[in-house]
């Protein structure tokens, strides 16, 4: 799909159910190709690809997540 700035500032709601529902929104400025509007499920499964998705899963210590805050902090306020 392609829409101009202008499609963009009135017809936003439109625009954004056009990329939720896959499509890529290609947004002109002038006539010429400036943004490109994508589905972010692309986005959230390159992040996960990356070595360090997960580096800390394996931590026994932080299961506790506000615990292991708190006794990172016990020396600046104890």
């Amino acid at each position: 799909m392609q829409a101009t700035s202008k499609d963009l500032r009135f017809h936003t709601k439109e625009i954004i159910k056009a990329a939720i529902r896959g499509e890529e929104v290609i947004i002109t400025y002038h006539g010429k190709p400036c943004v490109k509007i994508v589905p972010i499920e692309e986005e959230v499964e390159k992040k996960q690809s990356t070595e360090f998705y997960g580096m800390w899963a394996d931590r026994d210590d932080m299961l506790d997540v506000e615990g292991y805050i708190r006794k990172i902090r016990r020396g600046r306020y104890f």
